[in-house]
């Protein structure tokens, strides 16, 4: 079957790694269409793993197997997981790189540390144990290519989710950070991700600021942006905008916002004009 499968690791380039998972999935399915989201994810920053993987996952077509393998924890207790959702099926590591598909359909949140959560109605989950589907023997240090990689496999030639364990009723989600007004009508936000430009990539989205965008401030380190350009090319200087992800960015033309700054991912951002 030619099935999509999705490949988001934290690999890098320059070895074999990406390589060999790409075998197996393709020695088990030859007719599989292989698309790599990224590769270049920071060593073991599950975080920026489970945002590249939000920004990207809903434009594949239905029933695309997105298997994204960030797993600082291989070869301990930590679970590999399969979750189906209405729209596409996710192979990973349960430590909270699928954090924002399951937020997305959760009523629950969580608060300030990694949590197990409920996945909401609509999705299921299931623990990777039944051995017969992975690679023999397994290496205690790839599992992404022993277990994930042919289990994505299996899964995309139509193998139910259950076939490969038990459901269960929990997965490991980070707190995701989410702007809150401050005492004196200040929207506070935070630095999610900082892109391959030097883009600013915040917490704050479209919906979270008043329509009439001019009005607003935005502070960030100590400089300030008054309104929203349309464009990354609109004006000079540090502008910003709202992105093709519908999150607010801090962009330098013909620069590099984070370098210009010293930004770094978790910084706050702050918006005035709000209430």
């Amino acid at each position: 079957m030619g099935a999509i499968i999705t490949l988001t690791t934290d690999f890098g380039l320059a070895d074999g790694y990406v390589a060999a998972m790409k075998g197996v999935v393709l020695g088990i399915n030859p007719e599989a269409k292989l698309v790599d989201i990224c590769h270049t994810i920071k060593p073991r920053n599950v975080s920026q793993a489970a945002f590249v993987l939000s920004t990207t996952y809903e434009f594949f077509p239905r029933r695309t197997v997105h298997l994204v393998v960030v797993d600082p924890g291989v070869g301990t207790e930590r679970r590999a997981v399969i979750l189906r959702t209405p729209a596409a099926d996710f192979v990973a590591p349960d430590n909270g790189v699928l954090s924002y598909i399951v937020q997305q359909h959760s009523a629950q949140q969580a608060d300030v540390s990694p949590q197990q959560l409920k996945p909401g109605a609509g999705l299921e989950a299931v623990a990777i144990t039944r051995s017969q589907f992975w690679r023999s023997p397994v290496s205690s240090t790839f599992h992404r290519r022993d277990i994930f990689a042919p289990v994505a496999a299996h899964l995309s030639s139509g193998i139910p989710p259950t076939d490969f364990g038990e459901v269960i009723d929990s997965l490991v989600v980070l707190p995701l950070p989410r702007p809150c007004m401050s005492p004196d009508g200040t929207l506070v936000g935070h630095i999610l991700h900082i892109d391959n430009f030097g883009n600013l990539i915040t917490s704050i989205r479209r919906h979270d600021l008043p329509q009439e965008a001019p009005t607003i401030t935005v502070e960030v380190g100590s400089e300030t942006i008054h309104g929203l350009s349309r464009t990354y090319g609109t004006g000079k200087g540090l502008l910003a905008l709202i992105g093709s992800s519908d999150h607010l960015e801090i962009s330098l033309i013909n620069g590099n916002a984070a370098a210009f700054l010293s930004a770094a991912v978790g910084d706050e951002v702050k918006i005035g004009g709000v209430s």
